[in-house]
């Protein structure tokens, strides 16, 4: 064969897995979501409201349809959550017919078992690992399903799909199954319990991708809108009574957007005129800061993420 022949063919295939690509991802979650209801007793998918865990319950309703899908959502609530992402949750439930739990960090910090951070970097993001581990003991959760991504931050490229956590629901980095030919072992000690992440192999704009091509409703913040801002340490922060503002600090209304969804005082935006989607998928490919980029809980020390982990969080 001549090597011109060869460089067509090349170009062929090449093509091609382009093309299968959206759809290999979507398989390959489809199988480990499956995998998971196959192999546990009492799986539970972590919601947040976020564009990752709305597109784990799309891949979840395709995985089982025409069933319901077959294991309940569980929120981890701050207290200090956007109002927009409760209001799209609470939609998205109603819609699906999904039994929403909704444990409250709040409540424990009432208990005395979590405590309140004060400060201008107060935040409550940290106190959700106490939160959650209570919820997984009290419901009796094996395995929760969450939206991480191996390309969102290096602590969480070292996990596997199949995640194990021990009694304490530490995790340990050192201590982790091998995971050959997509064949993934679900077996627990007792007490143990397993992360499931079937958006392992995913980026950013995959998710976005495939948002837009299965037409996915999505929070309205991740789009531009006008929003009371302020500046701090370069960081785009939402004025809120849950965000805490020097009184220097000066406000103005800014067009801006939010790239990652979590609790409102460790979440910053960025400047964007992005209003709809494909303007959003150009605005990422683009950039140059990763989506974590604007998550002050990442930035309080170089391994912040993983000590997280280690300690329970998701």
């Amino acid at each position: 064969m001549t090597p011109q022949k060869l460089s067509k063919i090349e170009n062929v295939e090449s093509t091609i897995n382009k093309l299968l690509e959206p759809n290999i991802l979507e398989s390959e979650a489809i199988y480990i979501i499956r995998e998971v209801v196959g192999q546990f007793e009492k799986p539970v998918l972590l919601f947040s409201g976020g564009k990752d865990s709305i597109t784990l319950v799309h891949l979840a309703h395709k995985a089982f349809y025409p069933a319901p899908i077959p294991f309940p959502l569980l929120h981890i609530d701050t207290g200090h959550n956007f109002p927009e992402t409760i209001s799209f949750r609470d939609e998205l439930v109603e819609k699906l017919g999904l039994k929403l739990i909704v444990a409250h960090v709040q409540d424990d910090i009432d208990a005395g078992i979590s405590k309140e951070e004060s400060g201008r970097y107060a935040s409550r993001n940290l106190l959700q690992t106490a939160t959650l581990l209570n919820a997984i003991e009290k419901h009796g959760f094996d395995v929760c399903i969450g939206g991480a991504r191996r390309d969102e931050e290096k602590a969480r490229a070292k996990e596997r799909v199949f995640s194990v956590r021990n009694e304490f629901g530490e995790w340990d980095e050192k201590n982790q199954r091998p995971e050959v030919f997509e064949l993934l072992n679900g077996t627990i000690d007792h007490g143990q319990n397993v992360r499931a992440f079937p958006l392992s192999n995913w980026t950013e704009l995959d998710v976005w991708n495939y948002i837009r091509s299965e037409k996915i409703g999505i929070p309205s913040i991740y789009f531009a809108h006008e929003r009371e801002v302020f500046i701090r340490d370069s960081m785009i922060w939402s004025v809120s009574p849950h965000v805490y503002k020097d009184e220097d600090e000066v406000t103005q209304k800014s067009w801006v957007r939010f790239r990652t969804v979590g609790d409102m005082s460790c979440t910053a935006a960025v400047f964007s005129h992005a209003t709809e989607i494909d303007a959003v998928i150009n605005e990422i490919t683009d950039s140059t800061i990763s989506e974590r980029g604007a998550r002050i809980d990442d930035k309080r020390s170089e391994g912040a993420m993983e000590k997280r982990k280690q300690q329970g969080y998701f």
